[in-house]
């Protein structure tokens, strides 16, 4: 499976909706990448993420969950000059996720990562 294909079954998951808060940021979506060296040496690393509201029992804001696929990739020239980029989508405004889908499945990013294999994927949650 290459990162494309990641793209699109995160996206099939990211139209499957779960009953959240009713507030504006309760369920979102996040497509970022850039390079970074969190564990080591520099790596490119193409980071979709799910995110949740969680919420206390009065129904205050406790926390975000976040349910990551990260696709680390050894850093190329042509992945360096990709920079770094990030854009969210929040289900329940006036934005429609396939729009933001179709763009963000345009980026350069796809032609250069559809050459490589990633030398990890993580798929990991976090509390934030």
């Amino acid at each position: 499976m290459d990162a494309y294909e990641v793209w699109l079954r995160f996206i099939r998951f990211g139209s499957q909706r779960y009953d959240t808060a009713d507030t504006p940021d309760a369920d979102g979506l996040l497509f970022q990448y850039g390079t970074y060296a969190f564990e080591g040496p520099p790596v490119f690393t193409l980071d979709l993420v799910r995110q949740f509201e969680i919420n206390d029992a009065s129904g205050e804001h406790d926390h975000y969950r976040q349910l990551h696929c990260e696709l680390l990739y050894e850093l190329t020239p042509q992945l360096r000059t990709l920079g770094h980029f990030e854009s969210w989508f929040f289900h329940d405004t006036d934005d429609e996720l396939d729009h933001w889908a179709d763009g963000l499945g345009r980026q350069d990013v796809w032609t250069t990562v559809r050459r490589l294999h990633p030398r990890e994927i993580k798929v990991y949650q976090e509390h934030v």
